[in-house]
């Protein structure tokens, strides 16, 4: 027979509603009396019913988290962490691809809100004007994106990119090249301002060639454009960008790192894998969708509550990691 809510209540001495607030709103439960129904409900095996509590109570316990590309090697270590600490807070992630489409995105966002308490937008595509309409629909977290009166969650790019731009000149890269992302990425203005920032004053001469799919893809259709401006140091959107422009410079006989040296960003799997290893910029991907989860679930507990609490914006730092794509500049 299948555990009740009643066996619960008696076998940890309390009343039955107190081991509903328990499951439904913690935050009202004693910490002593919440962890003791715990422990029974745990050790008799009760499982709450969510859809009986989503009556009750109004929330779904269930979040939305929608990325711009799922196969991108940056994402998945962000999705794992932000299911994991939603799981702890007893919320489960629906999560959707957009595949750089913000139509798409747009109708997952209406989509979602029906069956969510909040979502994660992670680099959206949207503009911020669209975004700032649908929020009015429920609460929203945003990773890598500024959107005013939203809580954010912002991985500093800026910081890793100046220490990349450091890094191109002192192997003395005069001529250095940037490789941006989509014309509506975040992160991509913010590569692009903070090269610009930190170039001038380094002596080096910033070649901006863009916009560019983010992919392998991207990378490969740059080589030629790259291979032709005279540059000898690279700076990438990505890992992704990065990894397919060597595979474009060594087609048309361009050695990485001998002839030009190349910098990605994300510090994905792919890059320390392959030959030679990527120079790039680690993002805290997974201490951001950790942070994203907590900002969200803060944000859907006042608006229960018929309160408005304020935006946060969370800034997580980045650093560049040295291997083996950037030597040296060639004496000319």
């Amino acid at each position: 027979m299948a555990v009740t809510i009643r066996d619960v209540a008696r076998a940890s001495g309390v009343h039955v509603s107190t081991v509903s607030r328990t499951f439904s709103a913690p935050h009202l439960v004693n910490a002593e009396t919440r962890n003791r129904v715990l422990a029974v409900a745990e050790g008799l095996g009760y499982r709450p019913n969510r859809a009986a509590r989503a009556l009750t109570t109004g929330r779904t316990h269930n979040l939305g988290l929608i990325v711009a590309d799922i196969a991108n090697p940056f994402f998945p270590p962000l999705i794992k962490a932000a299911q994991a600490q939603a799981r702890e807070r007893d919320y489960h992630v629906f999560v959707a691809d957009t595949d750089e489409d913000p139509v798409l995105e747009q109708e997952l966002i209406e989509t979602l809100c029906k069956q969510v308490d909040g979502v994660l937008l992670c680099s959206p595509r949207l503009s911020n004007r669209v975004i700032e309409r649908l929020r009015a629909q429920v609460p929203f977290v945003v990773v890598n994106r500024r959107v005013k009166g939203l809580a954010t969650v912002l991985m500093d790019v800026g910081q890793g990119v100046r220490a990349a731009v450091a890094h191109l000149a002192e192997l003395g890269h005069r001529q250095v090249g940037l490789l941006s992302g989509p014309s509506g990425s975040w992160t991509s203005g913010e590569i692009r301002r903070a090269a610009a920032d930190l170039a001038d004053g380094l002596g080096v001469n910033l070649t901006v060639l863009g916009p560019n799919e983010p992919t392998e893809r991207g990378g490969l259709a740059a080589a030629a454009a790259v291979a032709g401006s005279g540059v000898t140091g690279v700076l990438c959107y990505n890992d992704l960008v990065a990894l397919g422009l060597v595979e474009g410079l060594r087609e048309r006989g361009v050695d990485v790192p001998g002839d030009v040296s190349v910098i990605g960003v994300d510090d994905s799997l792919p890059g320390r894998l392959s030959r030679p290893k990527l120079t790039t910029i680690t993002m805290p991907t997974a201490a951001a969708g950790r942070m994203a989860v907590d900002l969200l679930l803060d944000a859907i507990r006042p608006a229960n509550a018929g309160q408005t609490a304020p935006p946060t914006t969370a800034r997580l730092e980045t650093s560049l990691v040295i291997r083996e794509s950037t030597q040296r500049a060639s004496s000319p």
